[in-house]
């Protein structure tokens, strides 16, 4: 199976005699709160997501990240993840000393060992991570929410698992147990794919595309954070199951669920879902049209464009690159501006707003869009939804 990025699975929780060990000396620490997006990163730096990462950067893996898309160590890493405070909190602690980290609610949840503290440059991690410094672009706006004294060190949770709404706890796996379940299934070449969206038509196109000289998809969602219009992971789990059902073989997808939040960084977070699915044991990932994009903020192919600036080797998975899809009437079926010589007018194309506002009046979308097994899943949830 692909080796993790780095070569090593991260194991960052601690065991039941650690966890004991954890809780007794954190009664004598100073703490800092995380907020829901720095808890969710803890977790996925501990359960082995982000390996090589063992904890939250320090100033040097942050500045190289920030400058280069590779860590201080010349790995390829391309967003920082960080742990910000306010600088109060931060002036209480002293490096090379051990603090508790809570919840917002104030749980323990784990120990930070502080290798070091230091100031971000807002301005400059937004120009060069998202490409833009407007607050107006949701990535931005979260980075700029937070504290502005970053800390850096080693990580050890407690037992646990990311918050997950009710529906979506069944599908998750860590990378190891998908590690496993893909060993099970005996595939060699996994393919996987990003959405934090349903799967409709051309999602299902390029899946199988990619699937015929490869031996399984991991169906993969993010369902942490997203924009608040975005459509709720349990709903979206139920659109993919039902797709699943009626027009996938069961043998050949696997589907579990990313806990990770949305950074909305567009080429960046291409390059960064994909290391993160290598983690998970993928040996390809697909990349589409504006991969993690938002508003304006990023060209169409984007995403696709910046992995010539790596090398297959140093990234250690290989992109798949499709164009936007569409069904085409006068072709009767589903092709790219590479396959299909039809006008713009032959092709069933409809944006989000379009669907949404199909659905809330209990239009059915034409099936040349997406599944009607799909869009009946969608149609009752918003009816649900509906006040009274």
């Amino acid at each position: 199976m692909i080796a993790p990025h780095g070569g090593t699975l991260v194991e960052g929780y601690a065991d039941a005699e650690q966890a004991q060990a954890i809780r007794e000396e954190a009664e004598s620490l100073l703490s800092v709160a995380l907020n829901p997006r720095q808890l969710s990163d803890a977790h996925m730096i501990a359960q082995g997501a982000f390996s090589p990462l063992t904890g939250f950067m320090g100033h040097e893996d942050y500045t190289a990240v920030v400058k280069t898309m590779h860590l201080a160590d010349g790995q390829p890493w391309s967003l920082p993840i960080t742990l910000g405070v306010d600088s109060l909190r931060a002036a209480d602690l002293r490096e090379g000393k051990r603090v508790a980290m809570t919840s917002e609610s104030g749980d323990l949840v784990g120990i930070l060992t502080l290798e070091g503290k230091y100031r971000r440059d807002r301005e400059e991690e937004a120009q060069e991570v998202f490409r833009t410094t407007e607050e107006q672009h949701p990535g931005v706006a979260n980075m700029y929410q937070e504290g502005d004294v970053l800390l850096g060190g080693k990580i050890t949770m407690l037992p646990g698992r990311p918050n997950l709404e009710e529906g979506v706890e069944p599908y998750y796996r860590t990378p190891a147990e998908t590690r496993e379940a893909i060993e099970g299934l005996g595939w060699n070449t996994v393919v996987g794919f990003q959405t934090r969206n349903p799967v409709h038509r051309a999602h299902e196109y390029i899946q199988k595309c990619a699937m015929e000289a490869r031996d399984g998809l991991l169906l993969h969602p993010l369902v942490g954070e997203t924009k608040g219009d975005d459509i709720p992971a349990p709903v979206r789990m139920r659109c993919y199951q039902a797709l699943l059902e009626n027009y996938y073989p069961s043998s050949r997808v696997l589907l579990t669920v990313l806990p990770a939040f949305m950074r909305y960084a567009g080429p960046r977070e291409a390059i960064f879902h994909a290391l993160v699915r290598k983690n998970y044991g993928c040996t390809h990932f697909i990349v589409g049209r504006d991969h993690a994009g938002v508003g304006n903020y990023y060209g169409p192919y984007d995403a696709q464009h910046i992995f010539r600036e790596f090398s297959p080797d140093s990234l250690g998975i290989m992109p798949l690159f499709f164009e936007n899809s569409f069904f085409c009437r006068r072709c009767q079926g589903m092709g790219t501006e590479k396959t299909c010589p039809h006008g713009a007018d032959h092709r069933v194309s409809l944006s989000g707003t379009q669907v949404r506002a199909m659905l809330a009046q209990g239009e059915m979308p034409p099936e040349e869009f997406t599944r009607p097994e799909v869009a009946r899943v969608l149609m009752e949830s918003m009816a649900a939804a509906r006040p009274g």
